[in-house]
C-alpha cells in the first residue's frame, strides 16, 4: 500500500473508495465548464496517455508550461491578437490540470507527492503570470500596479485554498476521496520517502494544509465525530447524506471562487485593455464572496456538528 492510502488512519482506510471519475467529480460539484468542457477533455487526455511513457507529473509540468506560455501571449503579443490566442492556452490549462490526475488514477501512481507536484505547479506558474501582469501594468500607473498585483495574488491564495480545501473536504467526507491533509492527519506522518523536489516543496503543503485548517477550526472537530460514527452500523451512509445536504449551497459559492472563473475574469479584463480590471475583481467582489461563503460554510460545520452530536 501506497501514497495516501498508506498514511490514512485505520478508519480511514476502512472507507470505501470511489470506482469511477463521476465520484471523484460529482455532479453537485460541477460548474458548466468542467462538466461539459474540462473534464470530459481531461479524462480524453488522460486516456490517450495511458499506454505512453508520459507519467502524471509531465503533465503537471505540461499544465505549467501552458500557464508560462499565456502570460506571454498576454503581454507580449499586440492587442487584441494576445487575448484572442492567450485566452485559449490558459484555458487549456484546465484540462492538463485535471488530466494528471485522472492519469495518476488510471496508472496506479497516485500519490500525496503527486499531488503535492499538482499544486507547486500551479501555483509557481501563476505567481509567474501575476508578476508579468504587474509589469505590464507598470507602464500605465506606477507602483501601484505591485501592490494591486500582491493584493489580488494574497486575495487569490486565500480564496483558492478555502475553496479547494472545502471542496476536498467535502468529497472525503460524502465519497472517500482523500487529498493531502489525509498525508498530516493525526497518526499521519506526511509524504512517504519523499525525494529532492518533496523535501524542498513539503513545507508549503504542509503550510497549505495549516491554512486550510486555520480558516476552518470545526473541521477536526467535525473529522472526530465523523469518525466515532463510522464505527456505529449505517453510519457511513448517515455521514454522507449530512454532509451532501448541508453543503449544498457552500458548495455552489466554493465553486464560484475557483479558477474557472478567474480565468475567464483574466480574459475578459485583457480584453477590455488591462489587467487592472482583473485585479480590482479578485481584491473586491471575491473578497466579499469568500467571506459570505466563510460563513455559509460555518453554519453548515454548526448543523453536522450538532448532528453528529446526537
Amino acid at each position: 500500500m501506497t501514497g495516501i492510502e498508506a498514511t490514512a488512519r485505520p478508519h480511514e482506510r476502512a472507507r470505501p473508495r470511489p470506482s469511477d471519475e463521476r465520484k471523484r467529480h460529482p455532479r453537485e460539484m460541477e460548474d458548466w465548464l468542467n462538466f461539459h468542457i474540462y473534464h470530459p477533455l481531461a479524462n480524453r487526455l488522460a486516456g490517450l496517455l495511458v499506454p505512453t511513457p508520459v507519467t502524471p507529473n509531465m503533465v503537471s509540468f505540461a499544465g505549467w508550461m501552458l500557464i508560462v506560455a499565456a502570460t506571454f501571449l498576454y503581454t507580449e503579443l499586440d492587442w487584441p491578437v494576445s487575448v484572442l490566442v492567450a485566452f485559449p492556452v490558459h484555458a487549456l490549462w484546465h484540462v492538463f490540470d485535471g488530466a494528471d490526475g485522472v492519469l495518476a488514477r488510471r496508472t496506479g501512481k497516485s500519490s500525496p507527492i503527486g499531488e503535492l507536484v499538482d499544486g507547486v505547479c500551479d501555483y509557481t506558474g501563476h505567481i509567474i503570470l501575476y508578476v508579468a501582469l504587474a509589469a505590464f501594468l507598470d507602464d500605465w500607473i506606477g507602483g501601484w500596479a505591485w501592490l494591486l498585483a500582491a493584493l489580488s495574488g494574497g486575495s487569490r491564495i486565500l480564496q483558492s485554498n478555502h475553496s479547494e480545501s472545502q471542496r476536498r473536504t467535502y468529497l472525503w467526507r460524502v465519497y472517500g476521496v482523500p487529498w493531502l491533509k489525509n498525508a498530516y492527519a493525526a497518526g499521519g506522518g506526511g509524504l512517504e520517502k519523499p525525494g529532492l523536489f518533496a523535501r524542498i516543496f513539503e513545507p508549503g503543503a504542509r503550510l497549505y494544509v495549516a491554512l486550510a485548517a486555520a480558516t476552518n477550526r470545526q473541521s477536526d472537530r467535525i473529522d472526530a465525530l465523523i469518525a466515532r460514527r463510522e464505527e456505529q452500523p449505517g453510519g457511513r451512509e448517515l455521514v454522507s447524506r449530512l454532509c451532501r445536504r448541508v453543503q449544498r449551497t457552500p458548495l455552489k459559492v466554493q465553486t464560484i471562487l475557483g479558477p474557472n472563473l478567474r480565468t475567464v475574469a483574466l480574459g475578459v479584463s485583457m480584453l477590455a485593455g488591462s489587467p487592472l480590471w482583473y485585479f480590482l475583481f479578485e481584491i473586491v467582489p471575491l473578497n466579499l464572496l469568500l467571506v459570505w461563503s466563510k460563513r455559509l460554510q460555518r453554519r453548515a460545520d454548526l448543523q453536522i456538528i450538532e448532528r453528529l452530536s446526537d
